[in-house]
């Protein structure tokens, strides 16, 4: 993984250029957004839903050495082989040999975020293991050779054009022709062919419940059904931080997280999977890989509470109109710019500062995850390590001089003043001035406001 730090506003500004797939890429998101809260109007309950899952999600976190060892042992007896990474180096090993071990060769994979965040798919075919995206969102930027760019919806920063001259590049396909059932109907028919002769098939976990030993699967196309039932070993990577205690929990969950994350009143399909199938070998590696620290760091451990819904993406305005692919992340948007710092505080320096503290993140979140809150964490910390810019430092340091004192704000307010009068246009306009690029400088006014205040108060006792 590179070290060198993510530049998320440079990252953003050819897509914001870029008008028609910044224009698609909010509306999309924001009706996302509208059908979310059109649907929670539905529910009187919404919100003590709300409440409850973050109950359940504090009770799991704060007892989770418990729970997990309940769940390996239900695992266990249901005839699931559970297996254990500190991190993620060590989970890309643990599923090599245990591909090794059955000689496989092809895998197809049902969407996981956990997997993008070991990056096992870049692990595996060095070693001689092909990998397929069972996810359409994800089969579509493995052939374009991008991370996804969304937790829910990985390519939803292309437009359908973009689809079709990239499947032209590798199927049969008509690169003219973007309408979505004719491209759905070439990924499909080019799946299958790798669907039948798989020797293993993968998936993430949206809920493991300790009560069972057995684990859930949320997806709307069905990948995940593919990818655990067709293959004959069937392996699934979780988060340590995955875990409901009982069975009677999941309803619970299941609908929170389909209408934060679409607005849909439920997923497509909603899998349960307690052990193997007669005939196949189920296997489920549970991963730390850091979920450990913060869990037992004061003021900030809640953001495990996080189930993967995105309806903090679908809200946030620097997201939707900078695309995901700008924050260079596994992770991305309000949540990746609280979570990714904890993976690598340098690299990631800058995205907690990808906010416009408008709060809406917060407010939508299912399980009221604090992530305003943890935005002005990280900064307090980057600023204390000296991980911010050091044109900041040094803007705040001039900044609390000027403020310091009455007599130098009003200078620095003759100023700027003065400034806006008689300082050439061509140097006021130029791209020295970023507020230039995208705004018209203010006609100058007469006076500063603390010069009418004066005078109107001196008028004032005559």
């Amino acid at each position: 993984m590179s070290t060198t730090k993510v530049n998320q506003v440079k990252n953003g500004a050819k897509f914001i250029a870029d008008t028609a797939h910044r224009v698609s890429h909010d509306t999309h998101l924001w009706e996302a957004r509208m059908r979310r809260d059109k649907v929670a109007q539905t529910i009187p309950e919404w919100e003590e839903m709300r409440n409850l899952a973050s109950q359940i999600k504090k009770h799991t976190l704060s007892n989770l050495d418990y729970y997990l060892e309940e769940f390996e042992k239900n695992a266990t007896a249901n005839g699931i082989h559970v297996h254990w990474a500190r991190d993620a180096d060590e989970h890309n090993r643990i599923v090599f040999e245990i591909f090794k071990a059955h000689n496989v060769k092809v895998v197809t994979k049902g969407k996981s975020m956990l997997m993008d965040e070991c990056e096992m798919r870049e692990y595996l075919e060095p070693r001689g293991i092909e990998v397929y995206e069972a996810d359409l969102g994800e089969r579509i930027q493995q052939l374009d050779n991008e991370r996804a760019s969304h937790i829910v919806m990985p390519a939803i920063h292309k437009l359908r054009g973009d689809v079709a001259k990239l499947f032209a590049k590798y199927m049969d396909s008509d690169p003219d022709n973007d309408d979505p059932h004719y491209l759905n109907s070439m990924m499909r028919k080019d799946m299958r062919k790798n669907y039948i002769k798989v020797d293993a098939g993968m998936s993430g976990v949206n809920f493991a419940i300790a009560e069972t030993g057995g684990i859930v699967v949320c997806t709307n196309e069905g990948n995940a059904d593919i990818s655990a039932n067709v293959p004959p070993l069937y392996v699934a990577s979780m988060g340590i931080e995955k875990l409901i205690p009982r069975e009677k929990d999941v309803p619970l969950f299941v609908r929170l997280l389909s209408r934060s994350a679409l607005g849909f009143h439920i997923t497509q399909y909603t899998s349960h999977y307690h052990g193997p199938r007669e005939g196949q070998e189920m296997h489920i590696v549970i991963v730390d890989n850091g979920r450990s620290e913060r869990l037992s760091t004061p003021g900030y451990w809640e953001v495990l509470k996080c189930i993967r819904c995105s309806a903090c993406l679908n809200t946030c305005p620097v997201y939707r109109r900078s695309g995901g692919l700008s924050y260079d992340a596994p992770y991305m948007g309000p949540i990746g710019i609280v979570l990714e710092p904890s993976y690598d505080l340098h690299r990631y320096a800058e995205l907690p500062y990808a906010c416009t503290h408008c709060g809406s993140c917060g407010n939508v979140c299912p399980v009221k995850i604090p992530i305003p809150e943890y935005v002005f964490r990280w900064r307090k910390i980057l600023v204390e390590k000296k991980e911010d810019q050091l044109s900041h430092r040094l803007e705040m340091a001039v900044g609390a001089k000027v403020l310091g004192k009455e007599y130098t704000l009003e200078a620095a307010e003759k100023l700027a003043l003065s400034a806006l009068r008689y300082m050439p246009q061509s140097l006021l306009n130029s791209h020295l001035n970023p507020w230039a690029i995208k705004h018209t400088n203010p006609e100058p006014p007469e006076q500063t406001f603390r010069q009418w205040y004066r005078k109107q108060n001196k008028d004032s006792k005559k």
